[in-house]
């Protein structure tokens, strides 16, 4: 069961990362970490992250890039962007 939710994770990932391809390499990376921060339990962060010091392959270059910035920098808030959700 651990190998489905490791999957799915990754693939969750990949999804995030499609969203935001269009922008800057920088930029999508910083927002890809961002939502991943944001809006990932902290078990769901770890456990990702063990598949990819484990070698597990599948995660796309952007999301993994964000990975590698997520645990550069842990103690980083999350960016909300200005206005917020009051729509």
């Amino acid at each position: 069961m651990s190998g489905t939710g490791a999957e799915h994770l990754i693939q969750m990932a990949n999804d995030i990362g499609n969203f935001f391809r269009a922008q800057p390499r920088t930029e999508a990376i910083a927002g890809i970490a961002n939502h991943i921060r944001s809006f990932w339990s902290p078990q769901m962060r770890k456990k990702l992250m063990g598949q990819l010091d484990a070698g597990v392959a599948g995660l796309d270059d952007l999301p993994r890039e964000a990975m590698r910035s997520l645990s550069e920098h842990p103690g980083d808030k999350p960016h909300q962007p200005p206005g917020g959700d009051a729509g």
